[in-house]
């Protein structure tokens, strides 16, 4: 098939560090590649894949300084538009500024969601559009909207048997993230302090609002014993960090549509101590993979049994459950279902 694969031009793909959307449309263009497809990425022009490349932007737009937002969904939208005639199907991940696209467009034109459904005007357009075929990240992504086009939910997949392992659980906790308030940092390093254990926070600090929630929250706690914060980094010196913690933390009351630092986790063998809510639901395993936690006494509690956990267990549950083949199996499925769909039954002549 000849694939069109839609990115937010925010972000090169892959992404260089913390990114969700991105780091996903990089492991599907890589995948289909591979499996022979056509595969082409409408991203920002400094993006790296196998796949050909159509910029919409000649750099992403962090590196420019440039926050991004509607205008440069619209764009990526447009450029889409533009370019249909090369695709048999294109997947969107700009959320609902490619819905106009689907409706209108030449070709079948596959949403896939990944943030909150619920807020800044989504509801209304997800009613409008309930025609567009929408593809979910989790169950709780998509529970309120049950009248939207959902042809599929497909939990993410990564390349996660790359993962560093270790067997051993160590002795300090991990928090993986932004510096904001719905991913649990002030929650992490309370935890830390009840349970007197170490916490080491690699998390991303972009905006004005995250940079006042670090100087508010985290750099005080900088004077505690054992709170470290090692900032925005790479897969290279993240991985071993999550490999070699006791657990990591996912404490927000944030309702995660899925939380790839989860899987991510799982996948060294690192158990997950996580608020019960959103898509961690259905990722973690209350026992198993870690623990789903109501409050911070919770996850103390959570911390004492933590060690019993059999880490080799959990990594060989994520990668059969969370691999990037198990993801593109799902959405090629998908892709041939709506190219098939589309397609004019062929008429025969009258005799």
């Amino acid at each position: 098939m000849r694939i069109g694969l839609l990115a937010p031009p925010m972000i090169p793909i892959p992404p260089p560090a913390y990114a969700g959307t991105e780091r996903i449309v990089a492991v599907i263009a890589e995948e289909l590649d591979r499996r022979g497809h056509d595969v082409t990425l409408l991203a920002s022009g400094d993006s790296r894949s196998p796949a050909k490349l159509i910029p919409i932007v000649e750099e992403s737009l962090w590196k420019q300084n440039q926050e991004g937002g509607m205008p440069w969904y619209h764009l990526a939208a447009a450029v889409a538009w533009r370019e249909q005639g090369r695709f048999d199907i294109i997947h969107s991940h700009i959320e609902g500024a490619g819905f106009l696209m689907a409706r209108y467009g030449d070709v079948p034109i596959l949403s896939t969601m990944h943030g909150r459904l619920d807020v800044d005007g989504m509801p209304e357009l997800l009613g409008e559009f309930s025609d567009v075929p929408l593809v979910a990240i989790s169950e709780s992504q998509r529970r309120w909207f049950p009248e939207a086009n959902w042809v599929a939910t497909v939990h993410h997949g990564l390349p996660l048997a790359s993962m560093p392992f270790s067997e051993v659980p160590g002795d300090y906790l991990m928090l993986v993230g932004r510096i904001t308030p719905e991913k649990g940092v002030a929650e992490a390093i309370e935890l830390s302090r009840l349970t007197g254990l170490p916490l080491r926070i690699a998390a991303k600090v972009a905006n004005p609002l995250e940079e006042q929630y670090f100087r508010e929250v985290v750099e005080p706690a900088l004077d505690d014993d054992g709170i470290e914060f090692v900032g925005e980094v790479g897969p290279a010196e993240r991985d071993p960090l999550l490999a070699g913690a006791l657990a990591t933390l996912m404490l927000g009351a944030w309702p995660e549509p899925f939380g790839l630092v989860a899987i991510e986790s799982l996948g060294t063998g690192t158990p997950v101590i996580a608020r019960r809510a959103g898509a961690l639901t259905e990722t973690i395993e209350h026992g198993v993979d870690g623990f789903l936690v109501d409050d911070v006494a919770e996850a103390a509690l959570a911390v004492e049994k933590v060690r019993d956990l059999d880490r080799a267990a959990i990594r060989g549950r994520a990668l059969e459950r969370f691999s990037a083949t198990r993801m593109v199996d799902e959405y090629e499925a998908i892709y041939r279902q709506l190219v098939a769909e589309a397609r004019p039954i062929p008429t025969v002549p009258a005799s």
